[in-house]
């Protein structure tokens, strides 16, 4: 017969702290390990020194509006049609206040011409009217400008005033991060959080130039020019050309 016998509770010390617990596991892209990004890092910065950003402007406000235009857009056709544009228009009120069938005209070449004229004239009388003329410097208040996502917040927190806020995550930096093993996500936000985890504070904003110039004229989407590249000996991904 098994004894009845109640067992002894074990009394547990007042105060005594709970065991710890394990850290949370970050799943994250095999590729992505110090030692190989720092590579990445080193090989980039030899390849692209002075890489910035590559839309023309002399001020934040049209580097906002650029970066606008520039969705589903090559920065060459952009830098063409602003050209003129900041002539025509060269204050937030102009843009704020314009007659948006003109505007259409305007920015027609570039694509999306309705919605994008609905962004910049509603960007630019947010600006007018509750910024008093001036580009925020903040994500929270760039986020709330009608038009503006993460991308269009990041390169102009980055580009015009210097200010790391997150990694701009666009065609090129989502096709050569998954070509580096550098994430498992396809989802921009979700790429930009596993950059920012992996590359430091103080490249993040040099980094996304570097892998938008690189995209551009050497990893490009189709046929990339893997014997041009000096990455191409820490990079194994499958759609290599050698």
């Amino acid at each position: 017969m098994k004894s009845t016998k109640a067992k002894p509770k074990v009394k547990r010390k007042m105060g005594g702290k709970a065991p710890a617990r394990p850290p949370a596991k970050i799943d994250r892209a095999a590729g992505a390990t110090p030692k190989r990004v720092a590579a990445i890092l080193a090989k980039l910065d030899e390849a692209y020194p002075q890489a910035t950003c590559a839309l023309e402007h002399t001020n934040p406000f049209q580097l906002l509006i650029a970066t606008i235009l520039s969705a589903q857009c090559t920065d060459v056709r952009v830098n063409q049609v602003t050209k003129s544009l900041f002539q025509k228009y060269p204050t937030p009120e102009t843009f704020a206040y314009a007659n948006p069938n003109e505007l259409e005209v305007q920015i027609r070449p570039t694509g999306f011409f309705r919605n994008k004229t609905k962004s910049i004239q509603g960007a630019s009388k947010k600006i007018v009217e509750e910024f008093s003329g001036a580009v925020p410097r903040t994500m929270e208040e760039l986020l709330a400008l009608p038009g503006v996502a993460r991308k269009t917040a990041n390169v102009v927190l980055g580009t015009a005033y210097g200010v790391a806020s997150g990694v701009v995550v666009d065609t090129h930096v989502q096709r050569l991060s998954e070509r580096l093993d550098l994430t498992r996500n396809t989802d921009p936000k979700k790429i930009e959080q596993d950059l920012i985890r992996i590359i430091p504070r103080e490249k993040w904003i040099s980094f996304s130039h570097q892998l938008i110039w690189h995209g551009r004229r050497v990893c490009q989407a189709r046929k990339p020019h893997c014997i041009e590249c000096n990455l191409e000996r820490i990079c194994y991904s499958k759609d290599k050309t050698i």
